[in-house]
């Protein structure tokens, strides 16, 4: 009793000053900044938005709609860019290739054109249609390169490979591996060269979109595309004549109109008793479209894609790339030199692409669906912005990309590689900072 009368009059003798202070009424307002109501109101959200928000998209979720309508209204409000070009170039190049192939057709050449549209306005189909794209306007261009007229075509250059090899190399390669020949090497070198060259890029592509981050595959495909445009133009600008000319018709001026031959595939034809390269090797689109060497180009390019994703599988994909080498001149195909060129341009897409826009792997995560960002490329971090944009030490460097919406992979990709390169999914934390600071 004594005890709780202390404690009473203890209680009695707090100054009353503490009391005010300690009043609701006289404590200090929370900041108009800070003001949660009040920051809402002005960023157009209400308090139940703020308690519910809708649920955060995956980086690693495919698109499952078919609404074109979609589509239109993520073109209304895209951020238009420099990299915008790529699709007008790849529609000039689609329509001049169709409009070169014979017969005219426009009835079927029109369906075909309007069911490709179809599938880059449909989401569900056009993350896969778009980012491919390259490489559908790359075989389209290919095939159709044959009805370019002669006339309009430049002359075809039958010295100087050889004579790049003597400077070069001091030898000629090709002449050299194709030499000596038996079936047990034929068969040796038809595997990359006949089999690996045509499967080898869905096996890639297969491998990449399941086990490394997300958004790589979409990087991979336009790099193929784009790589193999290139090289198709250059053969159509540049061309000279490959090693299996001069074996059968020396130094002589080569004419266009000419077949072409498939060399070294011609045993494998022989050895399985079936027409596989034969045909298809004489009646091809660019018979001398010796430089650069896209078999090389294309092995290289998977092979550095594949190394950057999965560095133990970096001797395997070296290995792979000096046996289809080989193969392309034991085969009688291609000059060492042509194997340089390709190489050149396959390397010099790949740094551009990695230290720009290719996703980084993270330690630890071995699907793409483990994922819950993306770095992306290589650009410095500007801690300034990121700290403006409210990222602390843990979200620094993490930015927002939908890797389902290929329109804008990018776009986004050039917005953000000037700071730290990467995704993650913050818009909205984004705009609520951007309404704060005007507060």
């Amino acid at each position: 009793m004594q005890q709780t009368n202390t404690i009473v009059e203890t209680e009695t003798q707090i100054p009353l000053g503490w009391r005010e202070r300690l009043s609701p009424s006289k404590i200090n307002k929370i900041p108009g900044r800070y003001n949660l109501p009040r920051m809402f109101r002005k960023s157009g959200h209400s308090t139940k938005q703020m308690r519910e928000p809708g649920p955060t998209r995956s980086v690693a979720a495919l698109q499952t709609s078919f609404k074109i309508t979609d589509t239109f209204e993520l073109l209304r409000t895209r951020r238009w860019s420099v990299f915008d070009v790529q699709h007008v170039v790849l529609a000039g190049l689609c329509i001049f290739s169709i409009w070169i192939i014979e017969p005219s057709a426009p009835i079927i050449k029109t369906a075909a054109a309007l069911g490709y549209l179809l599938l880059l306005l449909m989401p569900i189909t056009r993350q896969f249609f778009l980012p491919s794209w390259p490489i559908w306007t790359y075989l389209l261009y290919f095939f159709s390169s044959r009805f370019i007229p002669y006339d309009v075509r430049p002359d075809i250059f039958v010295k100087v490979l050889p004579a790049l090899e003597d400077i070069l190399y001091g030898t000629n390669f090709s002449s050299t591996f194709a030499k000596w020949t038996n079936p047990v090497l034929d068969v040796f070198a038809w595997f990359p060269y006949g089999l690996g060259h045509f499967g080898l890029p869905a096996i890639c592509s297969v491998i990449m979109f399941i086990f490394a981050a997300p958004g790589t595959v979409p990087m991979f495909a336009k790099s193929f595309g784009w790589m193999s445009t290139l090289g198709v133009s250059i053969q159509l600008f540049f061309p000279c004549t490959p090693p299996w000319y001069e074996r059968l018709h020396g130094l002589e001026p080569a004419k266009y109109g000419m077949q072409g031959s498939p060399a070294g595939l011609a045993r494998i034809d022989a050895l399985f008793g079936v027409d596989m390269y034969t045909t298809s090797f004489t009646t091809a689109p660019v018979p001398f479209g010796a430089f650069p060497s896209l078999h090389a180009a294309d092995a290289i390019l998977e092979a550095l894609f594949i190394s950057y994703c999965f560095p133990k599988l970096r001797g395997l994909c070296i290995f792979y790339v000096c046996w289809i080498c080989w193969a392309t001149m034991y085969l009688n195909h291609h000059y060492a030199v042509d194997l340089l060129g390709g190489g050149i341009i396959a390397y010099s897409i790949f740094f551009v692409v990695k230290k720009f826009w290719l996703p980084r792997p993270q330690p630890g995560k071995t699907y793409r669906w483990q994922y819950e960002y993306v770095e992306v490329g290589e650009m410095k971090k500007n801690k300034a912005l990121d700290e403006e944009l409210g990222y602390g030490h843990v979200g620094a460097g993490k930015r927002s990309i939908d890797y389902a919406n290929e329109f804008t992979v990018l776009d986004s990709f050039m917005h953000s590689g000037s700071s730290s390169g990467s995704s993650s999914p913050t818009t909205s934390v984004r705009s609520d900072r951007n309404n704060r600071r005007t507060d």
